[in-house]
């Protein structure tokens, strides 16, 4: 199961209180097939998890991850590091 770390539950947080979000949302990683071969990940903000999306809460955070997401980052740590400009994002670790 993904495994979420302390401070991507806070990125994570900060996200979800800049916008309209309910006490159910969370945020939602989908997986889609590029090029047949190659797996892209895309992470939004929902407003709840759909019908067969695994919930992994941790620290106040919620994330939902479709079927194939939740295959891909099944050992995986969601964690946040600082690109280039210094700006917050999420990562994904091994």
């Amino acid at each position: 199961m993904l495994t979420i770390s302390e401070s991507a539950a806070e990125v994570i947080k900060v996200v979800l209180a800049g916008g309209e979000s309910g006490e159910d949302s969370g945020l939602r990683i989908a997986a889609t097939s590029v090029n047949g071969s190659e797996t892209e990940l895309q992470a939004s903000v929902a407003p709840a998890p759909e019908g067969d999306d695994q919930v992994v809460e941790s620290s106040g955070a919620r994330v939902f991850l479709d079927q194939q997401a939740a295959s891909v980052l099944d050992d995986k740590t969601l964690d946040a590091e600082r690109d280039d400009n210094g700006e917050l994002g999420l990562a994904v670790r091994e």
